[in-house]
């Protein structure tokens, strides 16, 4: 099913078939550390790409500002030919744009499609940004030759996307794909959502550096390494882990191997739940942290119901950290189109 069917009509917006020749469209990733912006043509490739601090303590007005600005200064008189702006972010989005809860960037419900039109003065479309990446892998990435799949990325926070039998899983209220919020330990660690024990709690980017932490704080001969090379323990990351571990620090290898535990355990309940031809990983922690996915494949293997094992692929994703950025463009061109705006 292609991006967006049965889309709200949007007053104004020309097809693509009027527009001539197919121009670049902007895509846009806010996440909770970063904006990736990106310039993205019919085919999926990103054309030219440029990436901003988020700072989402300064609300989002500033920061959707700070990105126009942003574009306009980097992208010059190639953002006046983009017809359409599509923005992906780290939260949910209810009809018309309105993003509904941002746990990790900390914004309250706002009207992001609005806000980002008058910005830009185009048409936009929001989309979750693990969606957007769905969308992404999906028209020109690791599942474009794939109708059963699920996508999990793994940065900063934990989400995902699923296509069953070629159609893009929405839920009744458009927020499928919140696997990071399935609950692994009931009763476990404080989630920045309100349950605890979640998946993201355990192996997103947040959650490493938390561990971390604490890991230190309970032994600080064995965490000397992280507090040295990170400047103090309070300045502890998930990319100090993962640079520790690549030196062989004994503390910090054993955190990465815990994270390979607690997402292959999270995706034994995806392939069981969807029974999915592929699973295709992604985001900055596999980046940063390549042998974790390996790990988890392996508990994935071990663990998981040999039926739903059986043919069963395990794949990287294949556009890196522009999936967001190209994903929000690909249903931003769908907008025009079909000439339509409903939010993905």
């Amino acid at each position: 099913m292609p991006p967006g069917e049965a889309m709200e009509h949007a007053a104004g917006v020309k097809p693509l078939t009027e527009l001539g020749a197919e121009p670049a469209v902007l895509g846009i990733d806010i996440g909770g550390t970063k904006v990736e912006l990106a310039l993205v043509d019919p085919g999926g490739e990103v054309l030219r790409s440029h990436r901003i601090p988020t700072a989402p303590e300064r609300g989002a007005a500033q920061v959707i500002a700070n990105i126009a600005a942003a574009a306009r200064e980097e992208f010059g008189a190639m953002l006046d030919a983009v017809p359409a702006v599509g923005v992906s972010v780290a939260g949910q989005i209810g009809a018309g744009g309105i993003l509904l809860g941002a746990p990790n960037l900390g914004w309250p419900r706002i009207a992001l499609r609005a806000q980002v039109a008058s910005a830009f003065g185009r048409p936009a479309v929001v989309v979750n940004d693990v969606r957007a990446a769905t969308w992404a892998e999906w028209h020109c990435g690791a599942g474009r030759d794939c109708d059963d799949f699920v996508v999990l990325f793994v940065g900063t926070g934990i989400g995902g996307g699923a296509v069953i039998d070629s159609r893009m899983l929405e839920g009744m209220n458009g927020v499928l794909g919140e696997f990071g919020h399935m609950t692994l330990v009931a009763g476990g660690r404080q989630c920045h959502c309100r349950n605890q024990g979640c998946l993201e709690a355990y192996a997103s980017g947040w959650a490493i550096a938390e561990r971390a932490r604490e890991a230190v704080r309970d032994d600080a001969t064995a965490g000397g390494a992280l507090v040295q090379r990170a400047g103090g323990a309070e300045h502890i990351s998930a990319a100090t882990v993962a640079e520790a571990s690549h030196q062989g620090d004994p503390l910090a290898l054993r955190l990465v191997e815990e994270t390979g535990e607690y997402l292959g355990a999270g995706m034994v309940s995806l392939v069981n739940a969807f029974n999915p031809q592929r699973v295709i990983l992604g985001g900055g922690i596999l980046a940063g942290m390549p042998e974790v996915l390996p790990m988890a494949a392996a508990v994935v293997r071990a663990r998981a119901l040999p039926a739903a094992l059986d043919g069963l692929e395990i794949e990287r994703a294949g556009l890196g950290n522009n999936a967001p950025a190209i994903g929000a463009a690909v249903v931003a061109r769908h907008l025009l189109v079909t000439n339509t705006s409903r939010d993905a």
